[in-house]
């Protein structure tokens, strides 16, 4: 059948992106809406293209060979690509194919002149935009020149960037498939693109324009800057006019060439304002039409808009769903939990059913609304206070947004904004009894979790778990422990700010934390320390380890059966295994209950045990914490020492050891509520994962795991109804993948602005990486950029550098002489770590892991707020 190779764009619409690429089916959608106009034009489908593949059998073997080929090996790709280019423009089009494509040129009428235009099936998608990965061609003239036109066109689906841009993207080169579009060439008078939502910030009130003279080549190829235009609430509020000396003009024969604009026109604007505010509107109507923002390319035919592109801005922050109009300012809960990677459905679902304030999704991430708070000058303040000390970032990303009058509304301080965020409790007496009877509360509340939930499957278990998050909440709520969490935090700032005023000295609180009692996090990596003194002399297990690193032992505890065979492997079994007992239920992004634990993945502790027992003596974990408190014990003689000397210094030293008593006291404790939720977690999984075993055993789910695509309320439907959808898991993967690509903001606005924050200091040297003194101390040493702790390979002096550290990342700790992070803020976890190790600690330092090269030397100032990256 001749007519399936080519379809008339009006034929087409978005559905079709498997007959006609993403490119075509874009087009075919902008044809069908109201006064958008679109060059005409017509596609040749993907069976055209897998037509002329089945034509070349050899082209199998080199996808084979591409496919294998490491994605960094550009030779390999450049080379094996060229062969399948050359291959494929070497096939003649068949006569009936090449009939069928010159009918239809004759039915666009006169018109001698078209553009060629690649239209990939992975390509202007929702996730991927693959934009420019493939070829379009200008000005091709006459039906000869169309036929090898499309013929590059088919080639260029394995252009060296294509190939290459699939790779990194896990797309298989098979599944891919080319489309040409062939439209009427258009001759503008100027030309650019539209973005109707800011791409740098995000911003979806805001439009912008580029624009040039003649055909867009020469703004996509960078031969002309472009005047740019912003356009909010239909009116034009900024402009920048660029030089415009050169731009490309179509060639009568064909083909295309740059010419010099003449002096007096090169600093005119490409568009009136007029006509750029008229652009946004058609541009608002493509938005609508598809859902989203859009990056669109246009052209300005006498006075009149053609429309030759549409696609998704893939790299935006989505905005969470309110439903509402009002204008909304949001804090990433990531940021504090140091955990900015996505979250899985039932992840986020999890979280936000046993947290204490209500929190908004987007992205796979979760965000607080704080606009209520902003609103309200009592508030305003508490809130501004709590973000500056714990992540200044935060604190100046909000001063950004209020400083927009008319963005956040002001309500009188009696109003919904409620008491002031981060307002103190009523103060508790300095008592470790205190700390005891939290620990043994939160003990007991597990415990029973743990023997009321054995009994209850289906729709049941659904019902116990939602009063188990009641519970749950009733734990965290107590007013006993908030009391404690903020004693042990408010006693840190105290220590910090009098002793800078009467001393002088930056972060004294720092030292005088180590080795404070009852820190879960920290007893965990020093216990792994005790694991390594069992194992190291036993040469033959410290050689199994050293092969499971490499072996196939990702899920359950084979390893540890295998361990248990081996001369001295029982006792290295019994400690790990004692291990997983008290913190196994801890992972890398431990909020998210979807990641797997060490207690159901415990070979990621294996590259932190090997470390250990090469870096360290025997007795190291005893040694390290009785150093830490001798340390803290002097810095406390030392400083009441000097305040006594000081004018009223017996006050003052009196205030201070009450203070340093209430910080070692209570600091330790602050860890303890998320070891808490994050062992209960580790329950709800279980029962959970059971739950999944047997819809996978009654045919309703291919596989357990398909049960984190959904959220807890889907799962509970599903358990009841014995039906899931499974296009909606599949949908839910594929938006999981493509959120890894998003950078999610400490602060989103409801207009999709993206704010990062600034640090605004000047007291640092030039080229040095600004970030917030969480740890004192300066140390030098070998940079080890670490993205995933199951890889850490750390010797003596090493600086672990990564982008965000949670408790399961202590371990490392222990072993690293120096810390940097891109999130964190004074008592996130890795603050309170770092301080209770005394390791010299920088984090928010933005972009660390790609501005700091693994194995390049750094120096860490952990009093004053930097990194130095040394030659």
């Amino acid at each position: 059948m001749i007519e399936q190779y080519v379809w008339d764009l009006q034929e087409i619409d978005e559905r079709q992106v498997a007959v006609v690429g993403g490119k075509g089916a874009h087009l075919g959608g902008l044809s069908r809406i109201e006064g958008i106009r679109v060059p005409g034009g017509f596609c040749v489908t993907t069976d055209a293209f897998r037509r002329i593949m089945a034509e070349a059998p050899s082209i199998d073997d080199r996808l084979d060979q591409l496919s294998r080929v490491n994605p960094d090996d550009r030779e390999a790709i450049r080379t094996l690509s060229a062969q399948i280019r050359r291959t494929i423009e070497g096939i003649a089009i068949p006569g009936d194919l090449a009939a069928a494509i010159t009918r239809a040129l004759d039915r666009l009428g006169e018109q001698a002149a078209y553009a060629v235009r690649s239209s990939a099936t992975a390509e202007d998608l929702p996730t991927a935009s693959f934009a420019g990965q493939q070829d379009t061609y200008l000005n091709v003239v006459g039906p000869t020149a169309v036929l090898q036109h499309v013929s590059r066109c088919w080639a260029s689906l394995f252009t060296e960037r294509a190939v290459t841009y699939r790779r990194r993207n896990g797309i298989d080169h098979r599944t891919v498939h080319m489309a040409v579009v062939v439209q009427q060439m258009v001759f503008p008078h100027a030309s650019g693109i539209l973005f109707t939502a800011d791409p740098v910030t995000g911003n979806r009130k805001d439009a912008t324009v580029d624009a040039g003279f003649g055909l867009g080549e020469a703004l996509v190829s960078g031969l002309v800057n472009p005047d740019v235009f912003t356009v909010r609430h239909g009116e034009v509020v900024d402009r920048a006019i660029a030089a415009k000396q050169r731009a490309v003009h179509a060639l009568p024969a064909g083909g295309t060439q740059e010419v010099a604009i003449e002096a007096q026109r090169q600093e005119q604007p490409a568009l009136t304002d007029a006509q750029v505010v008229r652009l946004v509107q058609l541009g608002r109507r493509i938005e609508a039409h598809f859902g989203r923002p859009q990056d669109i390319e246009w052209c300005l035919v006498d006075d009149g808009f053609q429309i030759v592109q549409s696609r998704p801005i893939t790299t935006l922050f989505p905005v969470p769903e309110t439903g509402d109009q009002e204008n909304h300012v949001y804090v990433s809960v990531g940021h504090g939990q140091m955990m900015t990677d996505p979250m899985k459905p039932l992840g986020l679902s999890m979280w936000q059913l046993t947290a204490m304030v209500p929190m908004h999704e987007a992205g796979g991430r979760l965000f607080v609304d704080v606009t209520r708070r902003l609103a309200s000058p009592a508030s305003r303040a508490g809130l501004l206070d709590v973000m500056g000390r714990n992540d200044p970032l935060i604190r100046d990303a909000l001063e950004t947004v209020l400083d927009r009058d008319d963005f956040v509304p002001s309500l009188p301080d009696a109003g919904p904004g409620g008491p002031p965020a981060g307002g103190a409790p009523a103060p508790i007496e300095t008592d470790p009894a205190v700390v005891t009877e939290l620990i043994e509360r939160s003990q007991a509340s597990i415990a029973a979790l743990e023997r009321d939930i054995r009994t209850k499957t289906g729709p049941a278990l659904f019902d116990f778990l939602l009063e188990a998050f009641e519970e749950h909440k009733r734990v965290l709520s107590d007013p006993l422990n908030l009391q404690a969490i903020m004693a042990g935090m408010e006693a840190t700032w105290w220590l910090n700010d009098k002793l800078q005023e009467w001393l002088g000295e930056k972060n004294a609180a720092d030292t005088l934390t180590l080795s404070a009692p009852d820190n879960i996090t920290s007893e965990m990596g020093l216990a792994l320390l005790d694991i390594a003194d069992v194992i190291r002399p036993q040469l033959e297990v410290v050689a199994f380890l050293q092969g499971v690193e490499d072996a196939e032992y990702a899920e359950g505890t084979a390893f540890l059966d295998e361990l248990a065979k081996l001369a001295g492997g029982t006792e290295a079994r019994n400690a790990i295994e004692a291990y997983l007992d008290r913190y196994g239920m801890r992972c890398v992004g431990e909020i998210d209950i979807t990641r797997p634990r060490w207690r159901e993945r415990p070979t990621t502790l294996v590259p932190v045990i090997l470390d250990n027992v090469r870096n360290f003596e025997p007795g190291a974990a005893e040694r390290r914490f009785e150093q830490g408190r001798q340390k803290a014990l002097k810095k406390e003689q030392d400083v009441l020492s000097r305040l006594r000397a000081l004018p009223d210094g017996d006050r003052k030293a009196d205030e201070a050891k009450r203070m340093i008593d209430r910080v070692r006291t209570f600091i330790g404790y602050r860890e303890y509520p998320k070891y808490g939720i994050v062992s209960r977690y580790f329950v709800y999984k279980q029962a959970l994962m059971e739950e999944a075993e047997r819809l996978v055993q009654a045919g309703v789910l291919p596989g357990k795991e398909d049960i984190f695509s959904l959220t807890f309320q889907e799962l509970h439907d599903v358990v009841r109804s014995h039906r899931v959808d499974d296009q909606l898991i599949q949908q839910r993967k594929d938006a999981f993948r493509s959120y890894h690509a998003l950078t999610p903001p400490r602060v989103l606005t409801s207009d999709g602005e993206a704010l990062t924050g600034a640090y605004r200091r000047d007291d640092v040297p030039a080229g040095a990486l600004i970030g917030l003194p969480v740890s004192a101390g300066t140390i030098e040493g070998r940079a080890r950029v670490i993205l995933d702790m199951a890889e850490a390979d750390l010797e003596a002096g090493d600086i672990l550098v990564t982008t965000f550290t949670d408790p399961s990342w202590s371990p490392l700790f222990v072993g690293a002489a120096g810390l940097v992070t891109e999130v964190g803020g004074l008592m996130t976890h890795g603050a309170v770590i770092a301080r209770e190790y005394g390791l010299p600690a920088v984090v928010g330092v933005e972009q660390a892991t790609r501005l700091i090269r693994d194995g390049q030397r750094i120096r860490v100032h952990g009093t004053d707020g930097y990194v130095e990256i040394l030659p």
